[in-house]
C-alpha cells in the first residue's frame, strides 16, 4: 500500500518523532510507514487521518 504520509508530514514541518507523540506510537512505526514496510492498524491509520485533518484514503492508496 502506498502512502503520502511523509508529504503530509513534512508540510506540517514535523518531525517523524514529533507524530509518533501525537499518536502515542513510536518513531519506528512511522518510519517503517513512510517506507512502505509497515501497514498500520485501523486505529493507527483512523489517529493519522484525524491527526492531518482528512481522510484516510487522502493519506493511503492500494
Amino acid at each position: 500500500m502506498r502512502n503520502r504520509l511523509r508529504v503530509l508530514r513534512a508540510e506540517r514541518r514535523w518531525t517523524q518523532e514529533t507524530l509518533a507523540s501525537r499518536l502515542g506510537v513510536s518513531r519506528q512505526t512511522i518510519n517503517s510507514i513512510e517506507n512502505g514496510k509497515y501497514d498500520p492498524s485501523l486505529t493507527v491509520a483512523f489517529a493519522l487521518a484525524a491527526a492531518f485533518e482528512c481522510h484516510i484514503e487522502d493519506i493511503f492508496t492500494p
